[in-house]
């Protein structure tokens, strides 16, 4: 099989990939689930807060101190659905749900670390840092070019410690240098930005069980993100448009990040807005530019913070 892509925005990055037949890649949640039984106990939030030592428990418990952040236990759909802090006990008896839980409300930058794992030893490391623009939206992501030797020796002792057995690629999701989310797969919003061989490298991971690549030239990319309001039916800028803003200097993809045939409710969207697309870029403000033009097409202007908050 190839490499398993649910989301056809993304079918962009992989559709020239040679990929043996009898190989399979996730990048989806729900098939790296199906596809791991052995490791899929990650995907259960309140575990891996536990694994490191952090104050939780599920709804129904009841938090001893205020705030708290509060999510499903497991959601194989992500985008923050569900999610919310709550900061008070009058807001946690509010918002008590049935398999959800609360854990401590980590502080500090939001970090998004592909890795590469031989037989549970990380051996490559890139992080994305995201700019977060309220109610689990983000501005954009900064996939950076250099190391960040502290993280990396955290993250790799966890996943020697709870990962031994395991060969492929994994996400981690961290806040202020701890792990809030584990994904048995790598991150599908920007693997333009990794280098020319990466996607080679990748499929020779899980084809061979080896890793070989060459990250002494790889360079700091953008990840633009574009929200909306909820509530709207959106439908797609004219592909004529579009391709002529990929083709501006410095954006190395568009993204449309919904499907406009299906109802809008119908998208998992964190509470802050509905994600229309994304541009990736070597130059941030190429992003945003391309961003503003995208927003215009869509019939408003690029939205600022306090005019999701308001609109949402």
């Amino acid at each position: 099989m190839p490499i398993c892509e649910a989301d056809p925005w993304r079918m962009q990055y992989f559709k020239d990939v040679a990929c043996p037949d009898d190989v399979r890649i996730p990048t989806e949640d729900f098939y790296a689930y199906e596809w791991n039984p052995v490791h899929r106990w990650v995907y259960n939030k309140l575990l891996i807060a536990e694994s490191q030592g952090l104050a939780c428990a599920p709804h129904g418990v009841v938090p001893r101190s205020f705030p708290v952040f509060s999510k499903p236990l497991i959601n194989l759909r992500g985008m923050g659905a569900g999610s919310r802090v709550l900061a008070s006990l009058a807001d946690y008896a509010r918002h008590e749900t049935g398999g959800h839980f609360w854990m401590t409300l980590l502080e500090g930058e939001h970090v998004s670390s592909d890795i590469a794992i031989e037989r549970g030893a990380a051996v490559w490391f890139r992080h994305s840092r995201g700019i977060p623009s309220g109610k689990g939206t983000f501005d954009y992501w900064t996939v950076e070019a250099e190391p960040r030797a502290a993280l990396e020796r955290y993250c790799g002792a966890w996943i020697a410690q709870h990962l031994g057995a395991y060969t492929g690629m994994v996400n981690l999701e961290t806040i202020g240098g701890r792990i809030i989310e584990v994904h048995l797969r790598f991150s599908d919003q920007w693997p333009d930005l990794y280098g020319a061989d990466w996607l080679a490298a990748m499929v020779r991971l899980y084809a061979r069980g080896e890793w070989v690549f060459d990250a002494r030239n790889v360079r700091t990319g953008y990840s633009v993100v574009l929200f909306g309001p909820h509530g709207m039916q959106y439908r797609f800028p004219p592909a004529e448009l579009i391709r002529a803003l990929t083709a501006t200097a410095g954006v190395t993809s568009i993204q449309l990040t919904f499907h406009e045939h299906r109802a809008a409710d119908s998208h998992s969207m964190p509470p802050g807005g509905f994600r229309l697309a994304v541009v990736n870029s070597w130059h941030l403000e190429a992003g945003r530019h391309v961003r503003a033009e995208l927003a215009a097409l869509f019939g408003f202007a690029a939205p600022s913070v306090a005019r999701l908050k308001d609109r949402s």
